[in-house]
């Protein structure tokens, strides 16, 4: 263990499909430095995850030897390494531990491994939300709710510190396809501003998916048919097609999983985290919020000592 405090120990790498993130973190825990681009999972196909890794890394002073934890797409089947799936029920803690080391390199390369549900009739995957539940704060004991927002977002519920199953809801990529290759496109335009939580047809149209238990498809068109009918704006389309495909979302993962749950714990941040706050309210639900990135850096620090990598004793920054 190092006895100097803001010498670095580990690098802890949150690799998405486009994005990729790098922290420098000491022995306690605490983040010494942060390193971002734009090279993700698919530019690194091309250029080498190794070599993009290792400019990052001498970007930020990381020392020759010192070990890394990923996690993320770079543990997908088209990524570095595949990290093998951990099926469900499992312990957070142990899915940490599992980290899969890439070969022949110079460092300890380990990627945190992904969840796999393998039920017949509810097959499912993750890989990085497992990180950000490590780092979400949930207490060992009880039920806990816990929604991810994104492009597929995740809701995930936790029984006394143990991933007992999930869910995938596409409500980002079903907003994206929807805007861009349906009759809706008319409807929004080729560039929408980004929806506002506080817009009232954000409110008005998750509130209808909410009444209606999920059932979106049975409105979707009516966004079109109120451009031409009620002169709806572009945003305000935006807008309504945001609320229905969350308020959407909320219905039926409730339906799913709120049974036994007081609260639902939200990761997420910045307009996205605003969006689901504001629905998750219109639900009714209490939601206690906890920043996406400080919980996947918080994951990344609590996989780093569950391998070995720095001291276990030390508490997340």
């Amino acid at each position: 263990m190092n006895s100097a405090s803001n010498v670095p120990s580990v690098a802890a790498v949150d690799w998405g499909t486009t994005r990729l993130r790098v922290w420098l973190v000491d022995e306690a825990g605490k983040i010494l430095a942060e390193r971002r681009g734009d090279d993700g999972l698919i530019t690194a196909q091309a250029a080498g995850f190794s070599i993009i890794l290792e400019g990052h890394l001498a970007a930020i002073g990381a020392p020759e030897a010192m070990p890394v934890i990923i996690c993320g797409m770079a543990g997908s089947r088209q990524g570095w390494l595949e990290a093998p799936y951990v099926t469900v029920p499992a312990p957070i803690g142990a899915i940490l531990a599992g980290a899969a080391r890439v070969p022949g390199q110079r460092r300890d390369i380990r990627i945190v491994p992904g969840l796999a549900q393998r039920q017949a009739d509810a097959p499912d995957v993750m890989r990085g939300e497992e990180t950000q539940l490590a780092g979400a704060g949930l207490p060992a004991k009880g039920r806990h709710l816990v929604c991810m927002p994104g492009t597929h977002s995740k809701w995930v519920l936790v029984e006394d510190g143990a991933v007992a199953g999930f869910g995938t809801w596409p409500t980002g990529e079903l907003f994206s396809v929807l805007a861009a290759h349906s009759i809706l496109r008319h409807s929004l335009g080729e560039q929408p501003q980004p929806v506002s939580s506080g817009n009232p047809f954000f409110r008005r149209w998750c509130e209808q998916a909410l009444a209606e238990g999920g059932d979106v498809t049975s409105r979707l068109f009516s966004i079109r048919a109120a451009g031409l009918l009620q002169d709806l704006k572009p945003d305000d389309a935006a807008a309504c097609l945001s609320g229905l495909l969350i308020g959407g979302e909320i219905a039926s993962a409730s339906h799913r999983y709120r049974k036994g749950t007081a609260s639902v714990v939200l990761i997420a941040s910045g307009a996205l985290g605003a969006l689901y706050t504001e629905a998750l309210g219109l639900a009714g639900l209490a939601v206690r919020a906890v920043d996406a990135d400080e919980a996947v850096r918080a994951g990344l620090i609590e996989a780093a000592r569950k391998n070995g990598m720095i001291d276990g004793s030390g508490a997340a920054a």
